[in-house]
């Protein structure tokens, strides 16, 4: 991807991050904060936190109202599922235009008046 003209990677994994780290890019991390492992390489993280799922769970079955069913809307921000980490080493070098955008859309989230749209189809690859 850096050798494509990649500047940005999503790290889904230590690896993306030591190659961004490596070779000068930046990276977002995913699942785990990983800036305090990458302080000049990773500028955010997307957190991910599976204790609303298994708190709705429990309290189903604890209800005696537990049924199979898809519990993935307990991982999104509205539920506490996901948020973002701190910028740490970064917040210094985001604009604080961009950085008002980011808690303006993040409130929004929180209090129900923007609906992140979820899209589960398989991406489509544009390699030739």
């Amino acid at each position: 991807m850096i050798d494509k003209g990649a500047d940005v990677l999503y790290a889904e994994r230590f690896g993306v991050s030591d190659a961004a780290k490596e070779r000068g890019k930046l990276a977002i991390g995913n699942v785990i904060d990983t800036q305090p492992q990458y302080p000049e390489t990773v500028v955010a993280s997307a957190l991910w936190s599976m204790e609303p799922t298994i708190d709705e769970a429990l309290k189903q079955v604890k209800a005696g109202t537990f049924k199979a069913a898809d519990f993935g809307q307990y991982s999104l921000m509205k539920h506490n599922g996901s948020s973002l980490a701190p910028l740490g080493t970064f917040e210094s070098k985001i604009p604080a235009e961009l950085i008002a955008r980011v808690q303006a859309k993040q409130k929004a989230i929180l209090d129900g008046s923007f609906t992140v749209q979820v899209v589960d189809k398989e991406p489509k690859s544009s390699a030739r």
